[in-house]
């Protein structure tokens, strides 16, 4: 694990490498595997230098669009926020959610409103 991580992610890097060895899956590169599936994670929850960084300097993700704190609202709040967007709106809105978070219920409630 890469300096800074936090002691829970240590823990899942942890388990994950038992397991994989338990299963015997990803011979031999069972520790590899297991790094990469917890730096993911870091990086969608923002725990990684580079994220802190760019959100230190007022570069959040979510910053320009157009619903304001959405990366803090759940799905239903954003349906209801939906429909006070124009279409080129919807779509920074859709572009967004699959990159980031990737949340079905709010990708199908795009799909559906247009």
């Amino acid at each position: 694990m890469p300096k800074g991580a936090s002691p829970k992610r240590e823990r899942e890097y942890e388990k994950l490498e038992g397991q994989f060895k338990q299963e015997g899956r990803y011979h031999g590169r069972e520790e590899e595997v297991a790094a990469r599936i917890v730096n993911q994670q870091r990086a969608e929850h923002g725990e990684t230098q580079g994220e802190r960084q760019q959100a230190g300097a007022g570069h959040a993700p979510d910053r320009d669009l157009p619903i304001d704190g959405y990366e803090h609202l759940t799905v239903e709040q954003v349906k209801t926020r939906l429909e006070r967007l124009s279409a080129v709106e919807i779509r920074k809105i859709r572009s967004y959610e699959a990159a980031h978070k990737q949340r079905k219920g709010v990708l199908a409630a795009i799909d559906t409103h247009k």
